[in-house]
């Protein structure tokens, strides 16, 4: 087929825009640009003046999570405990467990307890997940389950004057709790995924950078591919404690095909602003792993051919693997694995620039810069100049990489690139606006260096000959639309591998 009467950008700048597109099976073709083309007798569609660009790329979410979240009592936007219960009360139970996310209680008026909840749940057990994800709220029948047993290394059981536990775990505690009591039934995993990947596609996502890996996502996908097909391309993660059984297998990055990889593995240095468990150079947070455990496990994995991503919320976390990953350097960089940092929220203005001088990738949220914002100024006060540092590290030459963290923040490429250019989601103004990206820069950290961090960068991430005909029709050209309408902009179609895999021509 042939895309025409439109604008293609190609995010290339050899050649940034073109009038056509022409697509011989999974592939762009040769002629972009031109209506000059070998496809015999080709399918014209025609764009209606849209504009079209390589489809997006989610460079950190949770994607089986967050497709099940879509079932599950959503409570973002809650600001007291008395309306988070009023919401729990009238969901529509399903199942044997009563779950939800979205939390965030730091400024609510009362704190969740266990009590408060077994009023509105009976016994019917519940757990519900903040919005970071790095705390659970249980009622008590949920805790009893738990026969007392809570404690773990790395987790917080929020305990009253008393000593009894409050329903509150965070961090390891927390997700020891899902692993033993709250497990997920196989099958509606795959069903909540195969849902979750038509709404992806609505909204131009086709490619993700999956941090599920610990759930048995690969399984998951697997079940979903021999269901349906794929309808997005999946970068996977696996959790660096299973190590050894790939080194066992002799497994190394990249193992899997077009639609389904095995990528890299992930690590955790600390906790989350929202918890208060971010790890931070005046001693406050909780420490996962420590630097020098972290360049332990950097070395054994290069050995092994697997790169990774470290979680660092709080400057000494983001400190701490950035000297893990300096330390280890002569090991990993000779064979060309590409690092990366995921969140780098809160930097010491330091280590902004050892980012791009080491070779480790951020991969940011642009949509988190705004949505913390009263928190980051409550927790982080003074320390604000280094926190959703992106044009600093951008200029520094760090490649920048945008994701949702979803079911963190809503899966919506379109809302993280407002979110990056416009620094503010309500009436308030900028925050710290001098760290704002430019439209331009939004979509490369959306498309082009997502491709690069999974070793794509010769085949997705841009539309030019030989590339995979993935791609997006969007209503609005971004780059021509001024930054306070970018809100009016909607995804239209979405491809991938050059099979429409939302909204299919021709449009209205």
């Amino acid at each position: 087929m042939i895309l025409e009467n439109g604008l293609v950008r190609t995010m290339d700048p050899a050649l940034p825009t073109a009038r056509a597109l022409p697509i011989a099976g999974e592939l762009v073709a040769g002629g972009v640009g031109t209506h000059e083309t070998a496809l015999p007798t080709p399918d014209v569609v025609d764009l209606g003046g849209r504009c079209v660009l390589p489809a997006f790329t989610d460079s950190h979410v949770h994607f089986p999570t967050w497709s099940l979240a879509q079932r599950d009592v959503r409570l973002e936007g809650v600001t007291t405990l008395a309306e988070a219960l009023e919401r729990v009360r009238l969901h529509p139970r399903r199942g044997a467990w009563i779950r939800g996310t979205g939390w965030r209680s730091p400024e609510w008026d009362v704190q969740p307890t266990k009590e408060a909840l077994d009023r509105v749940t009976g016994e019917t057990p519940t757990a519900l997940w903040s919005k970071d994800y790095h705390s659970l709220w249980l009622n008590s029948p949920a805790l009893a389950l738990a026969g007392g047993d809570l404690e773990v290394e790395g987790g917080v059981v929020e305990r009253d004057d008393a000593g009894e536990p409050t329903g509150v775990l965070r961090e390891e505690a927390a997700w020891q709790f899902r692993a033993r009591f709250g497990a997920v039934g196989e099958d509606e995993w795959v069903e909540a995924t195969r849902e979750g990947m038509h709404i992806a596609a609505s909204r131009g996502v086709g490619a993700i950078h999956d941090k599920d890996g610990w759930l048995g996502a690969p399984g998951i996908f697997q079940r979903v591919a021999e269901l349906d097909g794929f309808t997005l391309r999946v970068w996977q993660s696996v959790p660096y404690e299973r190590l050894p059984e790939l080194e066992a297998l002799g497994v190394r990055s990249g193992i899997g095909d077009a639609y389904l990889r095995v990528g890299y593995l992930k690590a955790f240095m600390d906790g989350t602003l929202g918890s208060q468990t971010a790890w931070m150079l005046d001693g406050s947070g909780v420490r996962i792993t420590s630097g020098e455990e972290l360049a332990e496990i950097v070395r054994r994995a290069a050995r092994a051919g697997w790169p990774l991503a470290v979680h660092a919320i709080g400057d000494r976390a983001n400190r701490e693997a950035l000297d893990a990953f300096e330390a280890t350097r002569d090991e990993w960089a000779p064979r060309g694995l590409r690092q990366r940092i995921e969140h780098a929220q809160c930097l010491a203005p330091e280590d902004v620039s050892r980012f791009a001088e080491l070779g480790v990738a951020c991969s940011v949220q642009l949509s988190h810069a705004p949505s913390d914002r009263d928190l980051a100024e409550r927790f982080w006060a003074g320390r604000t100049d280094g926190a959703y540092a992106f044009r600093s590290l951008w200029d520094s030459g760090a490649l920048v990489a945008n994701g949702s963290d979803a079911p963190v923040e809503e899966l919506d490429p379109l809302a993280g690139i407002r979110a990056g250019v416009l620094r503010t989601i309500d009436e308030r103004p900028p925050w710290h606006a001098e760290q704002a990206l430019t439209v331009e820069q939004t979509l490369q950290a959306t498309t082009v260096n997502p491709a690069w961090l999974a070793g794509d960068e010769r085949r997705r991430g841009k539309l030019l000959p030989g590339y995979l005909a993935d791609l997006v029709v969007l209503s609005r050209d971004p780059l021509e639309c001024p930054p306070e309408e970018l809100e009016s902009i909607e995804v239209v179609a979405t491809m991938v591998g050059g099979r429409w895999t939302h909204n299919p021509p021709p449009w209205d």
